[in-house]
């Protein structure tokens, strides 16, 4: 069995670019322009300053996003920002913060959110086990309401969202932790998107939020500062040592998006081809392997289905890691088997798994 960098399929961490590895891997070693590896340079050093402005700005140009918007590359994984968000936004307020549960993530994010005050469920799919998104006629947003909160992309359900939801007037605050950058995005829409490195991104580690200042304008004074975004937006990502390492490599994501991909547009163009031969392999096998996310829902980067028998699905991710193929399991709180095509996951890669899919089924007849 040997496992290949390029047939990684994890639902994260998930894949790197090549290119990008190659670069992370002189950098531990030494940094070219400074002769010190990236594991031993300081924080507070002139380059790593560099660093964090040029990812901001790579951000910027990736997203078109306007200037009254800060980049900020904190800590604490999306699981931080579960309690950043209403921390900054319910401010004490009566009315309830509004939030979508649509799978398993977004389900995560509602307690935390009632340790800091009160919230609306406005819809929920647990009733439908989670495989399938609100229809626009399912929602209704209160335009009384502090924020709304969803997730974009349900890492292990395998849905998505292909609209922005909510109303204009209130503010909209998305976990995009696993779609990040995999496409354009209306982000002048939001008011707060946070996602965390280890999909689209980079290694684990480094969460990038961006933050309308506006929403800073009257931020409660009382928060620990760690938990400040104010305070986090004024040291520039730096109030405490940052994941050096990992926001470099989010660094040479982001220049490969820009240099060696072309953009987002171009990034959306190979991730839709990407789940197309996936889906297609799904839809043309009678069957044999079933879609759990309902068609108009399925989600770009998380392919998640089943075989009739759990013994299936065993032999098939056995035969799949001797393949060579890694990352095929489901999530644990599902099972199942999940390919996870995240930005770096290449098109031949996901040829390769269509085709390993094709003769597993000829190998298996009902």
């Amino acid at each position: 069995m040997k496992l290949q960098n390029s047939l990684n399929f994890s639902g994260g961490p998930g894949a790197l670019p090549e290119s990008v590895l190659l670069l992370a891997q002189q950098a531990m070693l030494e940094v070219p322009e400074l002769g010190l590896s990236v594991l031993g340079i300081s924080h507070r050093s002139d380059w790593f300053a560099s660093v964090i402005t040029e990812t901001e700005n790579n951000i910027r140009a990736l997203l078109g996003l306007p200037r009254d918007y800060h980049v900020l590359l904190l800590q604490g994984g999306a699981t931080q920002q579960f309690s950043m968000v209403p921390m900054l936004l319910m401010r004490a307020q009566a009315q309830a913060a509004q939030y979508l549960h649509t799978g398993y993530w977004s389900g995560k994010a509602l307690p935390e959110a009632r340790l800091q005050g009160p919230i609306d469920v406005v819809w929920s799919g647990a009733s439908r086990d989670f495989k399938s998104l609100p229809t626009s006629a399912d929602l209704n947003f209160a335009a009384d309401a502090p924020y709304l909160h969803y997730v974009s992309n349900e890492t292990v359900e395998g849905l998505q969202f292909h609209r922005v939801l909510g109303r204009d007037d209130v503010p909209r605050v998305c976990d995009m932790s696993s779609d990040f950058l995999s496409r354009p995005c209306e982000a002048e829409r939001f008011s707060l998107i946070y996602a965390h490195a280890q999909k689209n991104l980079g290694p684990a580690g480094v969460t990038v939020v961006l933050l309308r200042d506006a929403l800073l304008q009257d931020a409660p004074s009382n928060l620990p500062c760690f938990l400040d975004y104010r305070q986090q937006a004024q040291a520039h990502s730096n109030l405490n040592t940052p994941p050096v390492f990992s926001i470099y490599v989010t660094l040479l994501v982001t220049r490969w998006l820009l240099h060696e991909i072309g953009g987002l547009a171009k990034m959306a163009h190979i991730n839709q081809a990407k789940a197309d031969l996936l889906y297609q392999a799904i839809d043309s096998s009678a069957g044999f392997y079933q879609g759990r996310a309902a068609a108009q829902d399925r989600s770009l980067m998380n392919v998640v289905f089943n075989l009739a028998t759990p013994e299936l699905e065993r032999a098939f991710l056995r035969q799949s890691l001797a393949a060579g193929f890694s990352g095929l399991a489901g999530h644990r709180a599902i099972g199942g088997i999940r390919a996870s095509i995240y930005n770096a996951l290449t098109l031949p890669a996901a040829q390769a798994l269509a085709e390993f899919m094709d003769d597993f089924q000829r190998q298996n007849p009902a």
